[in-house]
C-alpha cells in the first residue's frame, strides 16, 4: 500500500470517528420541548424555561432567551422576522416581541395579568388573550397594533384563543384549557370552536352535536385546522369554514397533541416530550430530531443544605422507636433515640413515595414507579436487600397506602376516588367504597385490624365518617 492510500485511510478513519463522536455528543443533549411555533424556515419552542430556535429540518437548537423567568407561548410573525411570546422580564407574565434571529425583547403589554398571544393578524398586528379588561373571570381577545400600540377589544364576552380566516371571519375558543387534562372531558369548561363574522349579531358554535374538546384553531388555504379528541386522543383535524368536511390528519393513540402551530404549510406540535411536524401537502407526520446546546445546569449534582425542606412524608413505627422519612423520592429510617440514619433506597432513577412501616420495625411499605406504573413495593428497613414488588395491577395513580396493625392488609386510595384493601397473603384487591360525590380520605385501622374508619363526602359536599368491617365486607 502506498503512502497516499495509507493517508487516505487514516483521514477516512478520523472523519468517521469525528462524525460518530459529534453525533453521539448531539444525541445526548435532548430536552423537553414545549409550546412550539413555526415560520420563516424555523421552529421556535420552549425548553429549560427559555426560547430556542432550530431550523425546520431539526438539528442543533440555538437559545434565544436567557432570563431566569419563564418565556413561552411563542408565535412567529407572518413574514417570519419576529417572535411574539409571553415573558416574565419585569415580573408579571406579559407579551414581548423580539427578532427571530435574536435580540432585545420589546414589551407590548402592561396588564399585570397572564397574557397569551393567540395569533398574528398581519406582520404589524396580533391577537392576544387577557382577563384585564373583563369584569368577570373570563378571557377576552384584544387586537393590538404594534406600530401605534392601539388596543381594540373584540366584541366577544369570552374568547381565550382565536385566528382570523378570510373576510375577517374569526374562529375562536371561548374558554381557556381546563387544567386537569382529563380525557374526553364533556363538562362545563370544555373547549369548543365558535365562529364570528362581520354582520353577525351572535357568535355561532361549530359542531354543537359534539360535546368533547375542539380547540387550537389554525387557518390555512380555506380550511380551519384544530385539535380534537373525537377518536379519544387529541389529534389534528380540519374542516371547511362552515364546519363541514371534518377530516382527521394525525392518528396518535395515548399521548395527546398539544400546542400546535401552523406555518410554511406545516403544523408543528408537542407530543410527549418531543416535537412533531405534519406536512399538509404531503400528508406526512415526522418526529423532529432536536438537540440543545446547553450546559444543563439543572442536571448537575447538588448538595442539599436543609434536606428537611424536601420532606414529603414522615411516619413512626408502631412502638415509636423509629421513624421512616421520604424526601426527594428516597426513603430513610432513623431511630428516635439516636443512632445511624439508614439510606434504605439508593436508586436515583426511581421515585419512592409515602413510605410507612409495614410490620414491626423491619419492613416498609412504599409506592414506587420502578415498574413504569405506581405500584406497592416492600423494603427492608435496614437497607440490606433489594426492593420487592407487591402489586402489578395499577390502572390509575395510587395516592397512599395504610397497612393494618398486623401487616396483612393495606388500605389505599386512588385518583378515581376509590378506596381499596389489598390482601397481601392472597394478592387480592377488594373494592371498599367509591366516592360518588368527592374523594375518600384519612383511612384509620382499628387495633385488631378488623375495622377501617375513613372519611367520605356526601352529596352536599359535607364530610362524613364511615366504618367498614373487613370480616363482614359491610
Amino acid at each position: 500500500m502506498t503512502h497516499r492510500y495509507v493517508l487516505r485511510a487514516i483521514l477516512l478513519g478520523v472523519l468517521i470517528l469525528t462524525a460518530g463522536s459529534l453525533a453521539a455528543e448531539q444525541s445526548g443533549h435532548q430536552g423537553y420541548y414545549r409550546y412550539p411555533a413555526i415560520g420563516g424556515g424555523y421552529i421556535v419552542f420552549t425548553a429549560e424555561g427559555d426560547l430556542w430556535r432550530v431550523p425546520i429540518e431539526g438539528g442543533l437548537a440555538q437559545r434565544l432567551t436567557t432570563h431566569h423567568g419563564w418565556e413561552f407561548g411563542a408565535v412567529v410573525s407572518p413574514d417570519g422576522a419576529r417572535v411574539a411570546f409571553t415573558g416574565q422580564y419585569e415580573g408579571p407574565s406579559e407579551i414581548y416581541v423580539m427578532p427571530i434571529a435574536g435580540g432585545l425583547p420589546e414589551r407590548l403589554t402592561w396588564e399585570d395579568e397572564l397574557c397569551r398571544v393567540a395569533s398574528w393578524i398581519d406582520k404589524t398586528s396580533l391577537l392576544y388573550a387577557t382577563s384585564h379588561f373583563s369584569t368577570l373571570p373570563s378571557r377576552q381577545l384584544i387586537r393590538l397594533d404594534l406600530s401605534t400600540n392601539e388596543r381594540v377589544p373584540l366584541p366577544l364576552a369570552q374568547a381565550a384563543d382565536g385566528v382570523y380566516g378570510t373576510a375577517d371571519e374569526l374562529y375562536f375558543v371561548r374558554l381557556p384549557k381546563q387544567g386537569s387534562n382529563a380525557k374526553n372531558y364533556p363538562g362545563g369548561t370544555v373547549q369548543n370552536l365558535w365562529k364570528f363574522a362581520p354582520g353577525m349579531d351572535d357568535a355561532e358554535r361549530l359542531h354543537p352535536d359534539y360535546n368533547g374538546t375542539s380547540a387550537e384553531p389554525m387557518w390555512y388555504e380555506g380550511r380551519v385546522y384544530f385539535v380534537s379528541d373525537r377518536d379519544r386522543t387529541a389529534n389534528i383535524w380540519s374542516m371547511l369554514p362552515d364546519g363541514s368536511d371534518v377530516t382527521q390528519h394525525t392518528f396518535h393513540n395515548g399521548w395527546d397533541v398539544k400546542s400546535p402551530a401552523l406555518g410554511d404549510g406545516k403544523i408543528v406540535y408537542q407530543l410527549g416530550a418531543d416535537l412533531y411536524l405534519y406536512d399538509i401537502a404531503a400528508n406526512e407526520t415526522t418526529r423532529m430530531d432536536i438537540t440543545l446546546a446547553s450546559d444543563f445546569d439543572q442536571k448537575r449534582e447538588k448538595w442539599i443544605d436543609k434536606p428537611m425542606d424536601y420532606l414529603t412524608a414522615a411516619h413512626l413505627s408502631d412502638d415509636g422507636s423509629h421513624v421512616v422519612l421520604t424526601a426527594r423520592g428516597q426513603v430513610f429510617v432513623k431511630p428516635a433515640q439516636g443512632g445511624r440514619l439508614v439510606e434504605v433506597t439508593r436508586n436515583d432513577g426511581v421515585r419512592y413515595r409515602n413510605a410507612r412501616f409495614l410490620s414491626g420495625n423491619d419492613t416498609l411499605l412504599t409506592l414506587s414507579d420502578e415498574s413504569g406504573e405506581v405500584e406497592f413495593w416492600q423494603l427492608v428497613a435496614r437497607g440490606t436487600a433489594e426492593p420487592i414488588q407487591l402489586t402489578d395491577n395499577g390502572e390509575v395513580l395510587r395516592f397512599d397506602g395504610w397497612p393494618s396493625p398486623d401487616g396483612k392488609l393495606v388500605a389505599y386510595t386512588d385518583k378515581n376516588n376509590r378506596l381499596w384493601i389489598y390482601e397481601r397473603d392472597r394478592d387480592r384487591h377488594r373494592l371498599v367504597d367509591s366516592g360518588e360525590f368527592g374523594g375518600i380520605y384519612d383511612p384509620a385501622w382499628a387495633p385488631d385490624s378488623k375495622w377501617l374508619a375513613y372519611v367520605g363526602e356526601a352529596q352536599n359536599s359535607f364530610a362524613q365518617v364511615w366504618i367498614y368491617s373487613w370480616e363482614d365486607n359491610e
